[in-house]
């Protein structure tokens, strides 16, 4: 999911019955059910910041 934070993800944790959730700032959270790791992200920290991580360019961009 795209949000004006970030992108957050949501993956399946194969083998259980858990979610982990992403935000874009690295932080992870496990979780039991989609309400609580969509909660958690969403909310994920009180006072977040809006800046998105950039992403380093690949090796021989500048060239």
């Amino acid at each position: 999911m795209l949000t004006g934070r970030g992108v957050l993800r949501v993956v399946w944790l194969p083998g259980s019955d858990r979610l982990q959730g992403t935000c874009h700032c690295g932080a992870v959270h496990v979780a039991e059910g989609p309400v609580e790791v969509w909660e958690w992200l969403l909310a994920h920290p009180v006072g977040h910041g809006t800046a998105v991580p950039r992403t380093p360019e690949p090796v021989g961009a500048h060239a």
